[in-house]
């Protein structure tokens, strides 16, 4: 049966009075469904009913604020000349119905989900399949990288693990986690909030993290960005950076720090690790003359021109003493490496990545020491990189852009035979990216080391004949 309030009132409905009905769920099924018919068979309705859903998801997303205008104390009473008096009470009692509605209104999509390949979610309130309209509510993205589009222009790419709240098409919440925002002139004033800041942009990319216990940063690749916190504010222009939380790092020079490292799980076969007799792991950072990294749970390997102090590689050496007389009978041999997350700069800024794994062939340079070693006395190190006479390539594996932290499992015949052919059983092996950056602020992959207080460090799963 038909709302009698809707005769009442709307005896001979305009358009946009039916757009209304229509998002406040007020309009009879059989004049809703009529209404439908109706927008996909006009351009004028159609348009018409874009721009007034936008309008109500606005409203609904401030109905805080309109709350608080209602309980406010009543103004002074505006007496209407008599000619305009009914006019006026019907459109007090419009507004007024309209205001109330919005109040429940369903939340209108104000972004699409357009990129969510390989993605994982976990608690999201929003549909997560790639292609969705999205309203406002919480997404939850557990592993990948996931891309919003919103209808504005604005484009997000999150960075697992990652909780956003969308607001509405102009205002986002960063719970947790990463995140790298583009933002076009069409949607000038987009909003990025965190636990500690309030980040609103001016035109630009930028990129944001945050804690959600208390530590937030902003970092503008692009353009210039208001920064709100409590009661300041300040504008941050191409290449400068905000942290709250934190002793600020200087990010000319030094990676964007992020969340902390994720956890993965193991199985193998007979397994020798760099953590087993003489073995032992490190990684090298050009920049760091005087670092020893051979302590640190995580090894750490970058490719970059831009910066070229952030340049890092990895050597891993392994104790084959208690295969000795086995390792003729190697059938099949792999390199095993637990991916963590670096915390070092953002995924959203390099391409899928290609390793190279070298062997030291001079037996020599085995012997280097991990609290000792540096970018200059590295095992083969060389000016340009690695001195071509000192190792053997064996190999490359490529991580995916935006991959979650998991396992990898290098496996050539050219590593068989090294291992295979060792004469002082010790084998060395050096870990780096050919892939190079576009962005200063790329990101610095990372395997577990050996000091990981859980995850596996890095090992050599080893395969021998039967009977030997």
């Amino acid at each position: 049966m038909r709302d009698p309030h809707i005769d009442r009132f709307f005896p001979a409905m305009t358009p946009n009075e039916r757009i209304d009905l229509a998002l406040e769920d007020r309009l009879p099924l059989e004049d809703l469904e009529e209404f439908q018919r109706d927008v996909l068979g006009n351009p004028a309705l159609r348009a018409a009913y874009v721009e007034r859903a936008w309008l109500h998801g606005q409203l609904h997303a401030e109905r805080d604020l309109l709350r608080t205008l209602v309980e406010q104390p009543a103004a002074p009473v505006i007496r209407f000349p008599s000619v305009w008096s009914h006019w006026g009470a019907a459109a007090a009692a419009a507004v007024l119905g309209l205001c109330v509605g919005l109040l429940m209104l369903r939340d209108a999509p104000v972004a699409v989900l357009a990129e969510a390949e390989g993605c994982k979610w976990a608690g999201s309130e929003l549909p997560t399949a790639e292609g969705s309209e999205l309203g406002a509510g919480t997404l939850a993205l557990a592993e990948g990288m996931a891309t919003l589009r919103f209808a504005n222009g604005a484009t997000l790419t999150l960075e697992a693990p990652t909780t956003l709240q969308i607001i509405n098409r102009m205002h986002c919440r960063l719970i947790d986690g990463s995140l790298v925002a583009d933002v076009p002139e069409t949607a000038h004033g987009f909003t990025v909030d965190t636990p500690e800041m309030k980040v609103v942009d001016l035109g630009t990319r930028f990129g944001v993290t945050s804690s959600g216990v208390g530590s937030s940063h902003v970092l503008v690749f692009e353009g210039e960005v208001d920064v709100k916190t409590g009661s300041s504010q300040k504008r941050l222009t191409t290449g400068k950076a905000l942290l709250l939380g934190q002793s600020p790092p200087q990010f000319k020079d030094q990676e964007v720090v992020r969340a902390p490292a994720r956890l993965v799980e193991d199985d193998g076969w007979t397994v020798l690790s760099t953590s087993a007799g003489r073995g032992k792991d490190a990684y090298v950072r050009r920049g760091d003359a005087d670092k020893a990294t051979g302590s640190h749970p995580l090894i750490l390997v970058k490719q970059t021109e831009l910066v070229e102090e952030n340049q890092r590689r990895a050597y891993l050496t392994f104790d084959l003493a208690s295969f000795a007389s086995q390792l003729r009978g190697l059938d099949d041999a792999e390199l095993v490496l637990d991916v963590e997350s670096s915390g070092l700069g953002f995924s959203a800024l390099v391409p899928d990545s290609r390793f190279a794994v070298y062997g030291v062939i001079a037996d020599a340079l085995d012997s280097w020491d991990e609290s000792a070693v540096r970018w200059n006395n590295a095992p083969a190190a060389s000016n340009s990189g690695l001195e071509p006479t000192l190792v053997r390539r064996l190999g490359t594996f490529t991580i995916r852009r935006g991959a979650a932290p998991a396992q990898v499992n290098f496996s050539t015949p050219d590593l068989l035979e090294f291992i295979r052919n060792d004469k002082n059983q010790l084998v060395t092996l050096v870990l780096l990216r050919e892939t190079g950056e576009s962005e200063v602020q790329g990101l610095v992959h990372a395997f577990a080391a050996k000091e990981h207080p859980t995850a596996r460090p890095p090992a050599l799963r080893l395969k021998f004949r039967q009977n030997q």
